[in-house]
């Protein structure tokens, strides 16, 4: 859902440790339609927005049709330990040492650009790398002021972090922003624990060949997100389910309407990867418990956890 409506605000994975939620994350990129840029772009550009492209395209494009190229589309590591200016950018030392020219190296952030930036334990992330990462989601552009250099440039990416809630927990400012939240565990069916093990021992002795085996399957995943990619625009919400979102935030005492609305695009896209004409009623209750569930707040008389809380709330609310 994330890859077909890049405005929900990413996806949060909490889970203990060995449950997956590293691999799963990493593997996304072989299920992502490509994308389209223009040559020599370091900031993977969109041809079809011109208003929003870097020099060297504005430059391409001046000069009549440009050749365009088909890349992956980026699902980039953000190490723990990685630093401001590789995370923003930075003025390009070796240029500047021998030829004096200042020269803008890219980080991170423009190579995840119309793509995913995935955050590993997102919860030890530092401070001031989570303020930054907040102002770029929030605005969609990077701006670098340093050593003489003034850049702006498109930074528009899916947040896709992942953690162990032993570790600790996420900033409440950061947890907002993320759309959907997914909890994962460890299997609790032998055969299903079977399994895992079997496909990994596969995946071992014979990587091509594992990988050639879901090959078909992995491009149905892929047609079937380029499909509602081209459709969910077109998707439009009835009012009636518009008050169902309202009224299911109220009832769980969710702040603000950031809520309703991620809501409401997490149910558009989980009609368009279904395939539907319309946004139903089952499709926003299908997505709640993923888009509500990381923005309850704590209640001590409560024990039940989120989850039980919102499916209380769907009862109520069919009733």
């Amino acid at each position: 859902m994330a890859a077909i409506e890049p405005s929900l605000g990413g996806v949060l994975v909490f889970g203990h440790r060995g449950t997956g939620k590293s691999t799963a994350v990493r593997a996304l990129a072989g299920l992502l339609p490509k994308i389209e840029v223009l040559p020599g772009c370091r900031f993977n550009c969109d041809p079809d927005a011109p208003d929003g492209q870097c020099e060297s395209c504005q430059a391409h494009s001046a000069k009549g049709t440009p050749k365009r190229r088909t890349i992956q589309t980026p699902v980039i590591d953000l190490p723990l330990g990685a630093s401001e200016d590789r995370v923003v950018g930075s003025l390009d030392l070796e240029k500047a040492l021998v030829s004096g020219e200042k020269s803008f190296e890219p980080g991170l952030l423009a190579a995840a650009n119309r793509g995913f930036l995935y955050i590993d334990e997102a919860n030890l992330l530092e401070d001031h790398l989570v303020d930054l990462l907040l102002d770029v989601a929030a605005s969609g552009v990077n701006v670098v002021e340093r050593e003489g250099l003034s850049i702006r440039h498109a930074a528009r990416f899916v947040l896709v972090g992942s953690g162990n809630p032993e570790e600790g927990e996420l900033r409440p400012q950061l947890l907002d922003r993320f759309g959907l939240s997914v909890e994962v565990s460890s299997p609790t069916e032998i055969s299903d624990r079977v399994e895992v093990i079997k496909r990994r021992d596969a995946f071992d002795r014979d990587p091509e060949g594992f990988a050639k085996a879901y090959r078909s399957r992995e491009s149905k995943v892929r047609n079937r997100i380029a499909r509602g990619k081209q459709s969910v625009g077109a998707l439009t919400v009835p009012d009636e389910t518009l008050g169902d979102a309202a009224r299911l935030c109220l009832a769980l005492g969710v702040d603000g309407l950031r809520g309703e609305l991620t809501l409401i695009r997490a149910a558009r896209a989980r009609a368009a990867l279904d395939g539907a004409d319309a946004v139903t009623r089952d499709h926003l209750l299908k997505v709640a418990p993923s888009a509500l569930r990381h923005r309850l707040r704590r209640d001590p008389l409560d024990e039940a956890g989120s989850t039980a809380r919102i499916d209380r709330a769907i009862a109520a609310l069919d009733g």
